[in-house]
């Protein structure tokens, strides 16, 4: 198999979760689903990323699209690992703002998301530059 009949099947999988039916949740999302969301974001990000370059000598403004979703896609990733941090532990006590504010690392396995993250970021860092992550920002409301 080529590398772009690998970039289409690997873009046909992620579309299976568009047709999966999911039930209603019975309560806040927890620390699984939010590491789980996390490394669907950030494997859509890496998807995204590769398409971008391969379309940007063909269709430029093309690749200036999915620049941005790919930009976009790493700020979602980023509220995600925020929002992994300050979600409730198994054993129900929730972070402290003073922990989350330091960004102490929880231990194995709940490190596996920085992992990711940080991995995800050196990639991020490559091909985009502190004004396109500010540019591209999100200009809603958030709560923390």
């Amino acid at each position: 198999m080529s590398d772009p009949d690998l970039l289409h099947v690997a873009t046909a999988a992620l579309d299976v979760h568009h047709h999966t039916a999911l039930p209603e949740p019975a309560a806040a999302v927890d620390r699984v689903e939010l590491d789980a969301l996390h490394a669907h974001t950030t494997a859509l990000y890496e998807l995204l990323d590769t398409h971008t370059g391969a379309t940007r000598g063909a269709n430029p403004v093309g690749a200036d699209h999915l620049h941005a979703a790919r930009t976009r896609l790493w700020q979602a990733a980023e509220h995600l690992h925020d929002a992994f941090h300050t979600a409730p532990r198994p054993d129900g006590s929730t972070p402290t703002p003073e922990q989350c504010a330091a960004r102490h690392p929880e231990g194995a396995p709940r490190l596996s998301i920085c992992r990711r993250h940080l991995a995800t970021a050196v990639r991020v860092r490559r091909s985009t530059t502190p004004a396109d992550l500010r540019a591209a920002a999100f200009t809603g409301l958030v709560r923390h």
